[in-house]
């Protein structure tokens, strides 16, 4: 690899994971965020592709609609659509990522591909964890709730215990016998 095709010290997994965005119940990743990455000028990119259309089946690639682009653009940190470039983007899952380093194939995708899988996997370990903790959560709750009167009574028990019984005062006087 030559000096200038060099991986940045800026690309990390963390900065690689601010670009994942969550489109049709799949993780994906731009096309020019991936040219980016790779190395290559996004038409590039998508030459390639077109020419190996059988490597991208639609679980690795597909492009996004009008609609999709407009709440893409409108709820994530991306100032227009001529930021993507013009066009409808296309954009790649993990497999896709990965598919695609290969057909560019050049020093710079294959390295950047590992950084690229590493992210997706981070994420996916956070979703995973942030769903154990989700349940774990659930569960506590269900126990606390199914204990909560049980609880009461012990602290309604306690609460007894502590008080003490009033003493019954003897009265100072005479008694009335006939009533």
């Amino acid at each position: 690899m030559s000096k200038d095709k060099k991986i940045s010290p800026i690309v990390s997994v963390k900065n690689i994971q601010r670009q994942i965005y969550f489109v049709r119940g799949q993780k994906v990743m731009l096309d020019k965020d991936l040219a980016k990455l790779y190395g290559v000028k996004p038409i590039r990119l998508r030459e390639q592709v077109k020419r190996n259309k059988e490597r991208f089946p639609e679980d690795f690639m597909f492009q996004l609609t009008d609609k999709e682009t407009d709440i893409m653009v409108s709820q994530n940190s991306i100032p227009s659509k001529k930021h993507l470039g013009g066009h409808l983007p296309y954009v790649f899952t993990e497999y896709g990522a990965v598919m695609l380093a290969s057909i560019l194939n050049t020093a710079v995708a294959v390295q950047m591909s590992i950084f690229v899988v590493r992210a997706f996997v981070k994420l996916k370990e956070m979703l995973f964890l942030h769903k154990e903790l989700a349940k774990k959560l659930g569960e506590l709750e269900k126990r606390v709730n199914g204990s909560e009167m049980e609880i009461r009574t012990l602290f309604e028990a306690i609460r007894g215990l502590m008080d003490l019984p009033e003493k019954k005062k003897k009265r100072i006087g005479f008694v009335n016998l006939k009533s």
